[in-house]
């Protein structure tokens, strides 16, 4: 199949890219960067919050699927103002996007929601299926970010003739996920909550991105999918796992007050939220397996390859 990939250059859409190409699949690569260079596929530049400028973009383009990977995330996020951007991506963005897959023909779209949707809370320890409620206003500052996701979500399944699914992945580790969080380690810029802050359901890239590859063919339109591995972990556990595997200095334990003080959006996420996920669903709907069932499989994989 012939793919418009937006986000192409980002976290997930770089192995994504060469996971499409593994599986067959033509892609083309939707990137705001001037002058992207996306091996093995064609290049288009646009910036989808612009949206005469990115139907012109494709136009005469014929697509099958667009997949839709967009964030301004180029670090974790510190503030609840440092997600604004993306939660345009997810909202005018997603709109916008859905035209081009109308311009080019496509009949199928998938776009990336994430589990904090469920809502930054603690959730017990019974792991979360997509029947669970996704989207709910909880009146704190959190709510943009959580609206932008159902928002996405809602547009995709919405959107008339067009086959829409939503895949809620995890927090990202692993290749470019992973050495973002070295490179804050090294730095001493990655503080951790006293005892480890919330439980949080992961995914590795790669794993992200196979499943994704699994969805153009297998999921079933109008459907959401938790793209989680097997082993929820605290923030704690990760990054001193990542401390471990890499010989950096461990995270910094700062009390929770600084956390909230400094880093507020940390303190949402990595304190108030608890989240356990199952992936049942995309495991017998997608024919998908996390590769890495774990962190500690994935961390040993990944920097046994560095080594």
């Amino acid at each position: 199949m012939r793919i418009l990939l937006a986000g192409a250059t980002g976290a997930i859409g770089q192995p994504l890219v060469s996971a499409l190409q593994q599986s067959g699949h033509q892609v083309v690569a939707l990137t705001r960067r001037v002058g992207a260079v996306v091996p093995g596929a064609h290049v288009v530049q646009a910036d989808v919050l612009h949206r005469d400028r990115l139907l012109r973009a494709v136009d005469g383009l014929s697509i099958d699927v667009v997949i839709h990977e967009l964030t301004a995330l180029g670090k974790l996020p510190v503030k609840h103002a440092d997600l604004e951007s993306t939660n345009r991506l997810r909202t005018t963005g997603t709109a916008h996007l859905l035209e081009a897959a109308r311009t080019t023909g496509a009949r199928r779209f998938i776009t990336q929601s994430m589990v904090p949707g469920y809502g930054y809370t603690d959730h017990g320890p019974r792991p979360l299926t997509e029947n669970d409620a996704f989207g709910r206003s909880r009146g704190d500052k959190t709510d943009p970010a959580v609206a932008a996701l159902y928002d996405t979500e809602q547009r995709v399944f919405q959107a008339t003739g067009i086959d829409g699914i939503a895949l809620r992945y995890g927090a990202f580790y692993g290749l470019s996920a992973s050495q973002g969080f070295v490179t804050a380690l090294r730095a001493g810029k990655l503080p951790v909550p006293r005892g480890g802050g919330g439980t949080m359901a992961w995914i590795h890239l790669a794993d992200a991105a196979a499943a994704t590859v699994a969805a153009i063919a297998n999921a079933t339109a109008g459907q959401a999918y938790n793209i989680v591995d097997d082993c929820p972990a605290t923030w704690g556990e990760m990054f001193r796992a990542h401390a471990q595997a890499a010989g950096t200095p461990p995270p910094r334990a700062l009390p929770g007050w600084l956390i909230r003080l400094t880093a507020p959006y940390f303190a949402s996420l990595m304190i108030d939220t608890s989240l356990r996920i199952s992936n049942a669903k995309a495991k017998a709907e997608l024919g998908w397996n996390p590769y890495h069932p774990g962190y500690h499989d994935g961390l040993a994989h990944d920097f046994a390859a560095v080594r």
